[in-house]
């Protein structure tokens, strides 16, 4: 049977117990029915992780640390992706698979073409959400660090403050592709990508980007959705960059 990871909020280096939040107890004890004596992995998305032991299956379940290992499985490319908000639970998909595929950062955008207004409490309570999602892919897929989810910004806000580097916008109307791009550049050691919501960014708004230094960025010849897109730039980029 595949030994479950958990994430941990609380920092785990000094601790030889500690008691798991009630929905991690849950998973383990009520969905996967471990027992005392069950191995586990346990890490708190600062690198490594930790061998552990399950040794009370209570409410709040506790847990005994054993050995450290220093594995962050962390691509030697650092991906940003900055992308506008979509509707429903796509957003969700997008950071589920952004996370495995070794996003490093996650800044979500509101753009011309947004439909998701989020302020306030509701915006804190989906970033928060938005981050569980992170945490849980990471359990799933073997990371030890997490990306880091920022606050949503304007667009127009986020030109401001986007670092500088190797950065691409997605627009299919373009002609330099991937291959091209490689030529010109070669290997970089970060790459942020921007990507529109449904619909895309707007003609002005991918202008903006031009103007702020961003090169534009074709896939292929087939318009994809908001939701495909990231999955397939960032495998591409790790392909040709990163560590796939």
């Amino acid at each position: 049977m595949r030994i479950p990871r958990i994430f941990s909020p609380d920092p785990l280096a000094g601790r030889d117990e500690i008691e798991l939040d009630e929905a991690a107890s849950r998973h383990l004890v009520k969905v996967l029915r471990l027992t005392p004596g069950r191995p586990l992995v346990l890490f708190d998305g600062s690198g490594g992780e930790y061998a552990a032991e399950l040794i009370d299956a209570g409410k709040r379940a506790r847990v005994r640390l054993g050995s450290f290992t220093a594995e962050d499985r962390q691509s030697p490319l650092a991906l940003t992706l900055a992308i506008g908000i979509s509707r429903g639970d796509r957003f969700d998909w997008v950071v589920q698979k952004a996370t495995e595929l070794g996003a490093t950062q996650i800044q979500p955008l509101f753009t011309e073409r947004c439909e998701v207004k989020l302020s306030g409490e509701r915006l804190q309570k989906k970033l928060g959400h938005w981050r569980q999602i992170a945490a849980s892919a990471c359990e799933q897929c073997a990371r030890n660090r997490l990306p880091a989810i920022a606050e949503p910004l304007k667009l127009a806000q986020y030109f401001q403050t986007a670092e500088s580097g190797l950065k691409l916008v997605l627009h299919h109307r373009t002609n330099l592709d991937l291959r091209e791009l490689d030529r010109q550049r070669g290997r970089p050691d970060s790459a942020l990508l921007l990507v529109g919501p449904e619909g895309g960014l707007s003609p002005a708004e991918i202008d903006a980007a031009l103007q702020r230094g961003f090169l534009p960025l074709r896939l292929g010849p087939r318009v994809l959705r908001t939701e495909t897109v990231p999955v397939a730039a960032l495998s591409v980029l790790q392909f040709h960059w990163g560590d796939f």
